[in-house]
């Protein structure tokens, strides 16, 4: 219980942290099945409210993409299907770009003044969860010079070969 009262969690991630703190074997496996059992019982743990509630936040304060929350929200073990229903009902009306641009003035990137500070705006805002195409959308508002978008293209190209 002191768990959940900290943060928000899925049940995967419950059980990932209880497994810790119990005993091995089947005593400890029906403790935690008890456990989950009650918590579901009472409405303290519910993966469809913790997924909204987690991309709803990631959204309205991170400013982060779709493939980003994505990431997350699979990393704490939401089932797939159950991901794609909550991240098209977030997601499904947001404009990517105005989002991007959001997220860099939270985290005040600027305009690039070379292929450097270019590729690490790049970075950036991939791990952010943004696709390259919007990326490169505004790296060219911002009349960044075709090499080094070139330059990027060529990196990207690499990263994938190998």
């Amino acid at each position: 219980m002191k768990s959940l009262g900290r943060q928000m969690r899925s049940e995967a991630d419950l059980r990932r942290l209880m497994q810790r703190r119990v005993q091995p074997g089947e005593a400890g496996a029906a403790a935690i099945h008890a456990v989950v059992a009650r918590l579901h019982e009472y409405g303290y743990l519910n993966d469809a409210a913790f997924a909204e509630t987690y991309a709803r936040l990631r959204q309205e304060n991170d400013k982060l993409g779709v493939r980003r929350v994505k990431q997350d929200l699979q990393q704490k073990g939401i089932h797939d299907a159950l991901i794609i229903a909550t991240l098209d009902a977030r997601y499904g009306q947001t404009n990517e770009e105005a989002l991007a641009r959001a997220h860099m003035e939270r985290k005040r990137l600027r305009k690039p003044e070379n292929e450097k500070e270019t590729a690490r705006i790049m970075r950036r805002l991939v791990a952010a969860g943004f696709s390259t195409g919007v990326i490169y959308k505004i790296l060219r508002q911002w009349d960044v010079p075709d090499e080094a978008l070139a330059a990027l293209e060529n990196l990207e190209d690499d990263s994938h070969s190998e």
